[in-house]
């Protein structure tokens, strides 16, 4: 057992944690500040008469770093958002008062992991691997699992083993492996309610073009208001071939934010 894997035995079920462990330094995309934490107050920097002490902690965070949801404010397209809402005049004070990720409702619903990666036979995509639909619809029946309306999609490459690596994790120069439109568009066709992958932009970047143009972005958050999860770990429930489960997730409730940090809960029943 890992420290990824959880048993919750009361309640007669078994928990993956598919969040990143939030820390100085760790990669994210060059787009958004840096999550940083400090303990301005310790232990023995003020002792109570009876002997006690407390301490405090303060972070500071950008809300699309380590495992995050993107809200539908995310991204617009041509001055829109999602449902042609006018991203101009969705934003009010500061805040998206439309679409920010306080309006995104909780999650427990039906989960289904797609391992490609395992599914080809490698421990990680190659950096200029764009998922092909051919591959994904194979990996899917290999796996003899179907996407339903309503799902969470979670996209395994086998990128995320890289996490602790740093910079190469983001993959500047080598590209990064995920699916492209093609595989976007036949997902919102099925009418899936928001989809994930262990990779630091969801979707397939070219090796040396960065994060500059994100077409399945534009096609989930803004034409088919489908949630984008980043920066998943779904290392375990790809050993342990879970390919269905619940995911449970929650963004924080940040009023007007166009992301939130979060950790989602693959949950199956003890067997």
């Amino acid at each position: 057992m890992t420290d990824q894997l959880l048993d919750v035995v009361s309640a007669g079920v078994r928990a993956y944690d598919l969040a990143r462990e939030l820390r100085i330094g760790m990669p994210q995309s060059p787009n958004h500040p840096p999550f940083w934490h400090v303990v301005p107050r310790r232990h023995g920097d003020s002792v109570r008469a009876d002997g006690g002490s407390a301490a405090n902690d303060m972070i500071t965070t950008g809300t699309h770093v380590g495992t995050h949801i993107d809200a539908l404010a995310h991204v617009s397209q041509d001055g829109a958002l999602f449902g042609g809402v006018d991203a101009e005049e969705a934003c009010i004070g500061g805040r998206y008062v439309q679409h920010g990720v306080h309006t995104i409702e909780p999650m427990i619903r039906r989960g289904v992991l797609v391992d490609v990666a395992a599914h080809l036979g490698v421990t990680t995509l190659d950096g200029d691997h764009e998922i092909t639909l051919t591959e994904f619809q194979d990996a899917l029946n290999a796996q003899q699992t179907e996407v339903r309306k309503g799902d969470v999609v979670l996209i395994r490459s086998g990128w995320g083993a890289k996490f602790d690596e740093g910079q190469a994790f983001v993959g500047g120069a080598t590209g990064v492996p995920g699916i492209g439109e093609a595989v976007a568009r036949w997902l919102a066709t099925q009418g899936i309610h928001a989809a994930g992958a262990d990779s630091i932009a969801f979707e397939h970047l070219r090796p040396g073009a960065g994060h500059g143009l994100l077409p399945v972005h534009r096609l989930f958050l803004v034409e088919s208001g489908i949630y984008i999860i980043e920066t998943m770990n779904l290392e375990q429930i790809s050993v342990d071939r879970v390919y269905e489960f619940t995911l449970v997730l929650a963004p924080l409730n940040i009023f007007g934010a166009t992301g939130s940090p979060v950790r989602p809960l693959a949950v199956v029943s003890r067997g």
